[in-house]
């Protein structure tokens, strides 16, 4: 079974993607409910010990995906919602792993002041093309997935390895997915305006969480 879920999301991403990279609205909202449907399947039968948490957070990752093929200002706020319900539960998961302690305190701090800046970075960088609704909870979700790649990073420190490696890369391109979204649904002109790197990233990344969580 794992290998057919497999099958059905690399199918679906890559027809997705083509449909992101065409502009096809319709293909690119065809496809999107299934891929990370098939990552929840894929991992279920795959991991053995599937652990709630991360089953949990793939849902509302699906569900986010799902409310934000709507426009209205008021299912964007709905999907990102749903997205940091998604990354609390990943940092549950990932909290398992991690042995809390006073060696890794140096290292947290130091992490959380990275990516709280990268936070905030992005934040003033697109806050001129933001609508007033946006400006709170883009800067509140950027910090959520931040917290959710600092896990990652402390995951891999407490136990070395390729797979918490894998995972970490996987959390890092799923922060770049989402500076991507918000630079393309919001910013006004530019280069890069399309899905496909979006995409590209979340998938990528969110199938690398998975393999190396497995």
């Amino acid at each position: 079974m794992s290998v057919i879920f497999l099958a059905i999301f690399f199918v679906f991403t890559s027809l997705h993607l083509y449909g992101s990279a065409k502009q096809n609205k319709r293909l690119r909202n065809l496809t999107k409910p299934f891929l990370l449907s098939s990552l929840f399947g894929f991992y279920f039968f795959t991991a053995g010990n599937a652990l709630p948490s991360i089953l949990i957070a793939l849902f509302f990752c699906w569900l986010g995906d799902i409310l934000l093929m709507k426009s209205a200002m008021k299912w964007l706020i709905a999907g990102g919602i749903s997205f940091m319900i998604g990354h609390v539960f990943f940092m549950i998961g990932y909290s398992r792993d991690i042995t809390f302690s006073s060696e890794h305190l140096l290292p947290a701090l130091l992490l959380a002041a990275l990516f709280v800046f990268a936070a905030i970075s992005i934040f003033l960088k697109m806050k001129p093309d933001l609508p007033q609704p946006m400006v709170l909870p883009m800067i509140g979700y950027l910090l959520i997935n931040a917290a959710m790649n600092c896990f990652a990073i402390l995951r891999m420190i407490s136990m070395p390895g390729i797979p918490a490696f894998i995972t970490c890369i996987g959390a890092m391109l799923f922060f770049v997915s989402d500076s991507f979204w918000f630079y393309v649904r919001f910013k006004k002109e530019g280069r890069l305006k399309t899905h496909f790197w979006i995409m590209l990233t979340y998938s990528l990344g969110e199938l690398m969480i998975i393999i190396g969580l497995i």
